[in-house]
């Protein structure tokens, strides 16, 4: 176990501001940010642990210096630093017994090896399953607008689904869901879902590092930890009993047992004829956990507009990572999250700076680090829910988790390919400073339903998550693609994603500094950037179109209802 500092008064060390900085952004002051919250006295930011508290601490004070109001929830008739956000917690209690039972025999898993089970967020404290029947059900989708049902009807309450990763295009890079990029059918999140909404009794996730955009080990580091969830009037109608992953060599000896060819089903699964295929085997699992309801916390500072104050331009970072875990293969228990989330909430921090210096803007500014991001993006889904400060009338959300520490680009990107108002600002503002835009490079990773500005683009809100580029000043694309598929196979939801002082930081300056341009922008005008017309998020924005003194959409608009599978 690493050292934790403990102090009575919890005190942290103002950092100077310096003259060398990219258009006001220091970056020596950001790297002294990622420096601290990415620390071992940090213990890795967990959710609902002491290291909340002192995280919380960090980001208020540190809001407070900049210079902003404390901007969360109203405690008799003033605002407090933080907003509540209760959560459900789920512990189990050692690790859980699952057995398999096949036509060639028992196999038994074993938890963080053959198969990660997520401690139980349905609101039970067991998983007891008995003989429970094990069905292959594809991808897991079921998607009436796009003509794919992989379940074709059949009853599968009671049973334990096994289900691919992403969707039946990713292999072949063509089909009903688009191509290469995957939809929110592909997301382990959804796949969830649907199987509580049939009533099964559990999901298996067939686990393969290029459809996952992951290896076993993040699943491993993410799954088998404390889980969260929001607290549901019914969770068991959002959540199965049994939520797990399995490796795929499990899943090939699985089906080989069952007389099955594992490659010859998941051929079959990207047909819009597949049936679910029976794998002649039941599992039994028994488990126990601790159930507790918590409360967690957003960190919320704002600087009030001197025009339009109840309009509000929102920056985002989320502040909690994986806190304390199993060791890995030197000994190290703590998840530092320092490139992940450490860079975003370094540049959040540093945003409120030099707008609380800068001139009063119109539009007030919110700034939000928000927790449980890696439990499911449930404090931004909170804030959805239970808004500080009024969705309609929020002009634009911008989100940064993870940013590049390799140097400046000449380019930048968004999460995902959706087409919006507020990306066409971030576009004409980048060309100002010579920077052009690259569509996400990777949008098979499913990157724009990974982050917390999806929570807020289901309710309406103009949100996009920042990417710092590819194509590096020092090294171009080939070198950022290198770091990066070695900090996704080595370090993202991993100890070693650890500070390190040869990182660049004048790359994380100037993304802020053209962040800034766009918030600045937005917030000393009255504009209302919105979704292109045929984005599934439209319609909700239009919803809102009376707060903001605008015309409703008519009837006929091309405007569409966002589809069951690609809202969340």
């Amino acid at each position: 176990m690493k050292s934790w500092l403990l102090a009575s008064t919890l005190a942290f060390v103002s950092i100077p501001l310096s003259a060398a900085s990219t258009d006001g952004f220091d970056p020596q002051r950001l790297s002294q940010h990622v420096q601290t919250l990415g620390s071992d006295a940090f213990e890795g930011r967990g959710p609902a642990t002491r290291a909340e508290t002192k995280t919380v601490a960090y980001l208020s004070q540190q809001f407070q210096e900049a210079g902003l109001e404390p901007g969360g929830d109203l405690v008799n008739g003033r605002r407090k630093w933080t907003q509540d956000v209760p959560l459900l917690q789920s512990d189990l209690v050692g690790d859980p017994a699952v057995t398999v039972q096949t036509p060639a025999g028992a196999m038994r898993l074993t938890q963080g090896n053959e198969i990660a089970v997520k401690s139980p967020t349905n609101g039970q404290s067991q998983i007891s399953l008995a003989n429970a029947p094990l069905v292959f059900a594809g991808y897991g989708v079921s998607a009436p607008e796009r003509n794919w049902d992989d379940f074709k009807d059949q009853d599968m309450h009671g049973k334990v689904l096994v289900v691919l990763v992403n969707d039946p295009d990713f292999e072949g890079g063509e089909g009903a869901f688009g191509g290469k990029a995957m939809t929110y059918y592909g997301r382990w999140t959804y796949k969830y879902e649907e199987a509580a909404r049939l009533g099964a009794a559990g999901v298996m996730i067939v686990h393969e590092t290029a459809p996952a955009s992951y290896g076993w080990a993040t699943v491993k580091n993410s799954n088998t930890n404390t889980q969260f969830d929001i607290v549901r009037q019914n969770p068991t109608a959002s959540h199965t009993p049994f939520e797990t992953w399995i490796q795929r060599d499990t899943a090939v000896q699985l089906f080989k047992n069952a007389g099955l060819d594992f490659e010859a089903a998941k051929q079959a699964a990207r047909r819009r004829d597949f049936q679910p295929i029976d794998l002649k085997s039941t599992v039994n699992v028994a488990a126990t956990a601790k159930i507790a309801t918590i409360t967690s916390h957003n960190v919320v500072g704002i600087l009030p507009g001197k025009k339009y104050p109840n309009e509000t331009v929102l920056y985002t970072a989320h502040w909690d990572h994986l806190g304390i875990g199993k060791p890995d293969a030197t000994g190290d228990t703590i998840y530092n999250g320092a490139i992940d989330n450490g860079t975003g909430l370094a540049q959040l921090i540093e945003q409120a700076r030099a707008f609380a210096h800068g001139p009063r803007p119109d539009r007030s500014v919110v700034f939000m680090a928000v927790t449980a991001e890696e439990k499911g993006l449930l404090g931004s889904e909170y804030y959805a829910t239970h808004p500080l400060y009024p969705l309609g009338l929020t002009a634009g959300m911008m989100n940064t988790d993870v940013l590049g520490v390799l140097g400046p680009t000449r380019d930048f990107t968004v999460r995902g390919n959706q087409k919006f108002g507020l990306l066409d600002i971030l576009v004409d503002e980048a060309a100002k400073r010579g920077r052009r835009y690259t569509p996400d490079p990777h949008p098979e990773t499913g990157g724009f339903y990974r982050s917390d500005h999806f929570t807020l683009a289901k309710v309406g809100v103009p949100a996009l998550s920042f990417g710092s580029g590819q194509d590096l000043v020092n090294g171009g694309v080939a070198r950022a693609e290198a770091w990066s598929a070695n900090y996704t196979a080595t370090m993202y939801h991993q100890p070693a994603d650890e500070y390190s002082p040869d990182w660049d930081f004048t790359g994380i300056a100037a993304d802020a500094a053209l962040l800034h341009s766009v918030g600045l922008r937005l917030a000393n005008s009255h504009d209302w950037p919105n979704w292109s017309a045929d984005s599934e998020f439209r319609a909700a924005r239009d919803q809102s179109a009376g707060e903001r003194g605008e015309a409703p959409a008519p009837a006929s608009a091309p405007a569409q209802t966002p589809q069951k599978g690609e809202r969340g």
